[in-house]
């Protein structure tokens, strides 16, 4: 009984705090000691389940209950998708055949705000349900997460029922300062504002969602009935006047009479985008009588009385101030152009973009100080795509390597560049920071500037070396390259863990060219020991799966050098595993053989390699996006895209702790 009153003692004084914190804006504790409560009321929880009630602070946040995951809803009206066309000509032609049945139709003009679609349920002015889209059928109650919307009207002036479809989406603001602060915090930014929102959208904790700032423009009366309002289901622009008035967001709209008048409200939204303050990916064209809709359907997928414009690939202006060169890990040189001012493409600054190689740069006559054209390459990778105004000095490619000043030479029948000098500094930094890096030996807090003060101190020159640091301990304390005398013996105790890794992974830090992660992976599944596959011939590794000509020649020449078996021999007497721990005669069947596998979200216990490296070790194939050849899919929290469409293609999808269990059983 006394532990009880403690805990019902506990949960008064978190409640207390979270109204200080989230009502009042006036905290008391830190956030560190706000964490503390909680994760003791937690496990008081854990232990009692039988106490927990809905209104105990783990279940709700500032006043609201927490959104429950994963709770299904099927959509009164479905949430289809919009058809695309991607020429004037096609808007054209739809717009004729619209007005050969309809010739009094007339049209809305709108914006297509990059986000993800949400529906809205009122039943007599009150906000009784919000749900995504999910499938385009079934979608997920995020009802308490809408309410922290500020656009999201939590009571409307209609009686009766009122469904109303919108898009939420983040400002760009909103997402710079969200990136800001994750790189303060030393945490990965986010992609682009539409993936953001909609993992923020999923968020369980709805204070979460109230922080980082969701907007929301409705788009589109869903259903409307006993409400006496017969503009709402009559004349689409009318309804989102009315609603406007209401004090709904709505999206901004032009209604249009000809197909000039549509195509000029096409133009000026594509003229303007880059003014928003928020991402685009179109403009929609809808009947504005929606009784005419139905008339027109476009398959089972679109909804009727739609299409979406695709405006070309936004692109940008920019003068290149510099071309700068860089040594890769592997000796090859990469060409970056650096712009003088930064420009925004698809909702982020950008003021660099790689230049693939050197005969790519001479053919587009790039050049310092000249004016190009950069695109987002898929809306991702920036990329020079033509050369506007060239300047009299064409770009030559360097003779000697910028940082060691060594000759560079060309590979044969290729255009890459390579500095050869094996002691080359840049390469022997890049090649130890990959090999203590998580794709390869994964050596605990062992990060970049460790390595570059150790190098530049003469502590290392091989991979080896890393080995032999123990017997410099008392002078790397002294000195204070690796920090204090507990940070020192952290770093050298994750060193000879280290030893025990996989072979794979040794192979995988040697940074073979072509030879990566999950080739290394691969390679040695067929392998007792690194000695064995140092032996082995290009006419034996070319038979592997995923071995071609060009990987196998560059194991092959890897290990034929005397300096580099001579490293696999010191490495062994050091300790270091190269055993594969597995004959490939003997190697049982694997959980997940013979399955694709898209991981999305934001997992509990694995990394995003980490659990890669997981699935791969199991049998099976992880890639980074979801089509028919999907197999598995794994939803962590915050999912966003990916697990919409994996429902959509009926894709089977399981939790982390359901993956482990599955390859554990």
């Amino acid at each position: 009984m006394e532990e009880k009153a403690g805990y019902e003692e506990l949960k008064k004084t978190i409640d207390y705090h979270m109204n200080r914190y989230y009502n009042e804006d006036a905290p008391e504790i830190s956030d560190y000691e706000y964490d503390q409560l909680m994760l003791e009321l937690k496990a008081m929880e854990r232990e009692h389940p039988e106490w927990v009630t809905a209104d105990s602070p783990t279940q709700k946040i500032g006043g609201s209950a927490k959104r429950e995951a994963g709770v299904e809803v099927t959509h009164h009206v479905p949430m289809l998708s919009i058809q695309d066309v991607f020429s004037k000509e096609e808007i054209v032609d739809w717009v004729e055949k619209v007005r050969q049945v309809y010739p009094d139709a007339l049209f809305s003009v709108e914006e297509k705000i990059d986000g993800l679609s949400m529906s809205l349920r009122y039943q007599d002015g009150r906000l009784v349900l919000a749900e995504t889209r999910g499938n385009g059928l079934v979608g997920e109650d995020v009802t308490q997460n809408a309410l922290v919307i500020p656009d999201v009207v939590k009571s409307l002036d209609i009686p009766g029922y009122v469904e109303l479809r919108g898009e939420v989406y983040m400002s760009l603001e909103d997402f710079d300062r969200f990136n800001e602060e994750q790189e303060n915090a030393g945490k990965k930014p986010a992609a682009n504002p539409r993936n953001l929102a909609a993992g923020t959208l999923r968020q369980l904790d709805s204070a979460v969602v109230r922080q980082r700032g969701l907007k929301m423009f409705v788009f589109n009366v869903q259903d409307a009935y006993d409400n006496g309002v017969s503009d709402l289901m009559g004349s689409h622009t009318d309804a989102l006047d009315l609603l406007s008035a209401k004090g709904v967001a709505v999206v901004p709209h032009t209604r249009c009479a000809t197909v000039e008048e549509i195509l000029d409200a096409i133009d000026a939204i594509g003229e303007g985008r880059g003014t928003f303050g928020h991402d685009i990916d179109g403009a929609v064209v809808k009947i504005d009588q929606i009784a005419y809709r139905a008339d027109f359907p476009a398959g089972s997928k679109y909804s009727a009385g739609h299409i979406a414009y695709k405006y070309p690939p936004e692109e940008k202006e920019v003068v290149i101030d510099q071309i700068e060169v860089n040594v890769g890990r592997t000796g090859k040189m990469t060409f970056r152009a650096i712009f003088e001012e930064p420009v925004r493409l698809c909702g982020t600054n950008v003021q660099k973009a790689t230049l693939h190689n050197i005969d790519f740069i001479q053919s587009l006559g790039v050049s310092e100080g000249c004016r190009a054209i950069c695109r987002k390459q898929g809306e991702i990778i920036p990329a020079i795509v033509r050369v506007t105004q060239k300047t009299d000095y064409p770009y030559e490619a360097p003779d000697v390597c910028p940082v060691c000043g060594a000759p560079l030479v060309r590979e044969e029948d290729t255009c890459d560049i390579y500095c050869v000098n094996p002691s080359c500094p840049a390469q022997l930094k890049r090649t130890l920071a990959y090999f203590v890096g998580k794709d390869a030996m994964d050596i605990k807090n062992f990060g970049s500037r460790y390595i570059e003060s150790l190098v530049e101190e003469g502590y290392l020159h091989t991979v080896a070396d890393i080995y032999s640091l123990r017997q410099y301990r008392e002078e790397l304390i002294e000195k204070g390259i690796l920090g204090k005398e507990k940070n020192t013996d952290r770093i050298l105790s994750a060193i000879e863990k280290s030893k025990e890794n996989e072979a794979a992974s040794l192979l995988t830090g040697f940074a073979i060219r072509n030879v990566g992660r999950i080739s290394a992976r691969s390679i040695m599944r067929h392998y007792r020991s690194l000695w064995e596959l140092a032996d082995a011939s290009a006419e034996e590794l070319t038979a592997l799966p995923d071995v071609g000509e060009i990987t196998a020649r560059s194991i092959r020449s890897f290990f034929a050098e005397e300096k580099n078996r001579e490293l696999l021999c010191r490495l062994e007497e050091m300790g270091v595993n190269i055993l594969s721990g597995e004959s490939p005669d003997t190697a049982g069947p694997k959980p997940l053989a013979g399955l694709t596998v898209v991981v999305t979200g934001t997992l509990e216990h694995f990394g995003r390699k980490e659990i890669a490296a997981f699935i791969e070790e199991n049998g099976g194939k992880c890639t980074g996006s979801v089509s028919i050849k999907t197999g598995l899919l794994v939803a962590g929290e915050y999912a966003g895209s990916q697990l919409d469409k994996a429902q959509s293609l009926g894709i089977p999808v399981i939790t982390e702790e359901e993956l482990v269990r599955k390859c554990q059983s």
